[in-house]
């Protein structure tokens, strides 16, 4: 597992049969910084297969990001394999313009 500080907060991902969650955190201090969520309102009306969804939150996540001034994660797949929809998720959040 990667440990995320405030220089590089560690972006963490939860992935259950129907959504898909992501989260930026800071566990120097235990702070969320920012999350997204196939069921936040910007997503939620957002149509096609789950992984083009989770695309999406991963840009999401990653406009969040930049507003908060975040560039640089580590990247915490959540005992996941990287494929699927957590591959799509972290292509969504490169593409928004995250470095990790």
């Amino acid at each position: 597992m990667s440990f995320g500080t405030a220089q590089r907060p560690r972006l963490s991902v939860f992935r259950s049969n129907k959504e898909i969650y992501a989260q930026v955190i800071d566990d120097t201090t235990g702070q969320t910084l920012v999350s997204a969520s196939s069921r936040d309102k910007e997503n939620s009306g957002a149509k096609g297969t789950k992984s083009e969804i989770a695309h999406e939150v991963g840009k999401t996540l990653a406009e969040k990001a930049k507003k908060a001034g975040i560039e640089n994660v580590a990247f915490d797949r959540g005992g996941n394999l990287y494929h699927g929809r957590v591959k799509s998720l972290a292509e969504g959040a490169r593409e928004g313009g995250l470095k990790f």
